[in-house]
């Protein structure tokens, strides 16, 4: 008999089943506090309006800057004329918030009747004077983070070129004379001195303020200076966009706003690994060095210390298996990480694959893999979950990263797991965040532990045969 050899490269496979994850109407939830000057009307039903009040967990007393447009079956049998019924709601919104955008997010139920919002569009936003932008986030077609994607593909469209910005040039120049007023010329030069010459750079991606700070300066500690973001924390801040700037993306998520980048604009894709842990920020930041033919300067140190840091969290998890179900398509660089800190990784669920977009993170996964000595993981695109738990079952990893509806059902199993949806939402990008994905990972591990310094894991099992 021969013995199974360990995988070496990426095995991929597709089981086409559903897309078990969070709705991507969600991404509402971290958009509306970014963009400040925005206001998300979600067009669907009342199942959409139940989901965002429980899923966004908004306070009683606050007023965030979104709203359910709810379909009533006038709407879905065609009774009504979507244009007056949507004219009417903008025009409330204007009354009342007077936002920069109104953004129509559309739903599966949109998309069932076949709502033509990105015709009702362009003629309702020349009527009520505020700029319409159009984002399809079914959850027939996409994935949980995919929502964000199609709000800042639309978003690209809507972005400057050097051509409309000229007249704009006198008041930027006034304001940099405002913002620098009272300080020294010697002072501001240097400032500017700190850059080295290089091509325009767009960053794009969804981020809270200081993670964008932190990124900012990591990357002008290497002279490089960044045009803007998008999304822009004001709508009317959105960076100009224009032929030959060079882009990189900062989640893994976001392939399709990398094509519209690339096709629409003509812009360059800096093809990089993503900004999660240590290793994924060095190898970002090096890339992007190399595509402005600047030699990067001190980072080898900045990761060592990093990575010095995180031993306390390391020797917890060194050894052990994980498991992705896949959720919220940050699964490739979770793991990659993960591998990195000494983990094995025998499967990587994830709901859509964009091997183009992903393609440096990919090969940075099989180097990792090389490096550590372990096997290389399978990635299969789209699971079928119940084929998914019997292979769990077989394997019994140490942690299961997956959706919330599966994570009770197998911890009643006695298998430890944790939310993707936590990753999500918590702070990952950057050297200094990595860890806060090492403590969200191994935090079933530190309660298991604990459970057992208490003796309450025999009282457990006693209860059990009773």
């Amino acid at each position: 008999m021969t013995a199974l050899q360990e995988p070496t490269s990426l095995q991929f496979d597709c089981e086409s089943g559903n897309y078990h994850t969070f709705c991507p109407i969600s991404c509402v939830a971290w958009l509306y506090q970014k963009i400040e000057d925005s206001f998300f009307l979600v067009i669907g039903t009342k199942t959409c309006g139940y989901f965002l009040q429980n899923a966004m967990g908004v306070m009683i007393f606050a007023e965030p800057r979104y709203a359910m447009a709810e379909l009533e079956e006038g709407d879905i049998s065609a009774q009504l004329k979507d244009y007056e019924e949507l004219k009417r709601l903008c025009l409330q919104i204007k009354r009342d918030r007077n936002p920069s955008v109104i953004v129509w997010i559309g739903t599966c139920t949109t998309e069932i009747i076949k709502m033509d919002l990105e015709g009702l569009a362009p003629q309702l936003e020349s009527e009520i004077g505020i700029p319409i932008v159009t984002a399809r986030a079914n959850g027939l077609d996409y994935a949980f983070t995919q929502g964000e994607d199609t709000v800042l593909a639309a978003m690209a469209h809507k972005c400057p070129k050097n051509v409309k910005v000229e007249s704009e040039k006198e008041e930027r120049n006034a304001i940099h004379k405002l913002l620098n007023f009272g300080r020294k010329k010697e002072d501001i030069k240097q400032e500017e001195s700190e850059y080295k010459e290089h091509p325009p750079l767009v960053l794009f991606g969804s981020l809270p303020d200081p993670v964008v700070t932190n990124l900012t300066l990591e990357l002008k500690k290497q002279g490089i200076k960044i045009d803007g973001w998008l999304p822009a924390k004001r709508y009317t801040e959105l960076p100009v966009i224009d032929e030959g700037y060079y882009v990189s993306g900062v989640n893994p998520f976001l392939s399709r706003t990398a094509t519209t980048l690339m096709r629409r604009r003509k812009c360059k894709l800096i093809g990089a690994p993503f900004p999660i842990g240590p290793d994924g920020t060095s190898a970002w930041i090096e890339k992007i060095c190399s595509v402005f033919n600047i030699e990067p300067q001190g980072l080898e140190e900045r990761e060592a210390k990093i990575w010095e840091s995180l031993e306390d969290y390391i020797k917890l998890i060194r050894g052990k298996s994980v498991f992705f179900m896949g959720d919220n398509l940050l699964e490739i660089s979770l793991a990659r990480f993960l591998i990195r800190c000494g983990m094995t990784c025998p499967e990587i669920g994830i709901p859509y694959m964009d091997k183009r977009y992903q393609k440096a993170e990919l090969d940075f996964l099989e180097k990792t893999c090389k490096e550590m000595g372990v096997p290389v993981p399978k990635i299969v695109e789209k699971p079928d979950n119940y084929n998914q738990i019997q292979r769990i079952y077989e394997l019994k990893p140490d942690l299961v990263i997956t959706g919330m509806a599966h994570a009770n059902p197998l911890e009643a199993r006695g298998i430890n797991t944790k939310w993707s949806v936590e990753f999500t939402f918590a702070q990952i990008h950057g050297f200094t965040n990595a860890r806060d994905i090492l403590e969200l990972a191994t935090r079933p591990l530190r309660r298991n532990n604990n459970l057992k310094e208490l003796g309450w894991e025999k009282l457990v099992k006693e209860e059990a045969k009773i």
